[in-house]
């Protein structure tokens, strides 16, 4: 605070303090309201169960699926080594064949065969990344959303050898030279720790999509799976829809109409 306000204080605290008052009540009062001022009036987006459908007939150029991506990295400060060894993915594309192992055959239509699918963490019900983390620091939200929290990460990458997806990255270098233009809202990572996409859960917090869906111009559906009445029940009530690995017993909370 400047001068001029330090004087005002002083004498407020004065008097309050001849009041029964004390000046850590007022200074607490004062911090109280300046947050409430500059905190943006919007309530968080909640759910029982997120998930998120894929329409890949939406995306009809490399463009379409470009946008999606360079949203992805913009909002969570995904490097960009330039380089697959070092490539962290949090949405990243594949053909069919290994999206979905095993659901290929010879008859279905070429185009499929080598369209690029957009692929990004399951979030699943029953994450096997879950288990496997000695310290904790992957967990599971009761909104279905699978965390990383960085500072407890370790490094050991038991995580990455447990998920049947290919989902995680691991920061071999580090990742803040690679970024373009670092968004201040939402941390960078250090050299020896484990990321993946997380649903955007810090725009959700203050009631906005995931930039990724926003980004795909409704070529990404995501809301709540309880709720007869989302956007996401309504996709998957109206066309059929396959998930990777499904056999697996994980339950992934991602869905693809082809």
């Amino acid at each position: 605070m400047d001068r001029r306000e330090f004087l005002k204080l002083t004498a407020i605290t004065a008097i309050a303090t001849a009041g029964g008052i004390s000046a850590l009540e007022i200074l607490r009062d004062k911090e109280l309201e300046a947050h409430e001022a500059h905190t943006p009036d919007t309530k968080p987006l909640t759910a029982k169960r997120w998930a998120m459908v894929v329409n890949i007939r939406k995306f009809k150029t490399e463009d379409d699926y470009k946008k999606v991506m360079d949203a992805c990295r913009r909002a969570h400060n995904v490097p960009d080594f330039g380089n697959p060894k070092d490539e962290i993915k949090w949405i990243w594309t594949d053909t069919f064949e290994h999206s979905f192992p095993g659901q290929e055959h010879k008859y279905m239509p070429e185009d499929l065969k080598h369209m690029p699918f957009l692929l990004l963490c399951n979030h699943c019900d029953n994450p096997p990344c879950v288990r496997v983390c000695p310290t904790k620091a992957t967990f599971k939200r009761k909104d279905g959303i699978v965390m990383m929290d960085m500072h407890r990460c370790i490094g050991c990458r038991f995580c990455m050898a447990a998920c049947p997806f290919g989902a995680r990255s691991f920061n071999w270098r580090d990742p803040r030279p690679f970024v373009k233009e670092i968004n201040p809202e939402f941390p960078t990572r250090t050299k020896g720790v484990v990321e993946k996409c997380n649903f955007c859960e810090e725009r959700l917090a203050v009631g906005r999509m995931p930039a990724c869906v926003e980004a795909s111009k409704g070529g990404l559906i995501f809301g709540d799976l309880e709720d007869p009445n989302s956007d996401v029940r309504k996709v998957l009530g109206s066309h059929y829809t396959i998930r990777r690995k499904s056999e697996l017993g994980t339950g992934p909370g991602v869905y693809y109409i082809v």
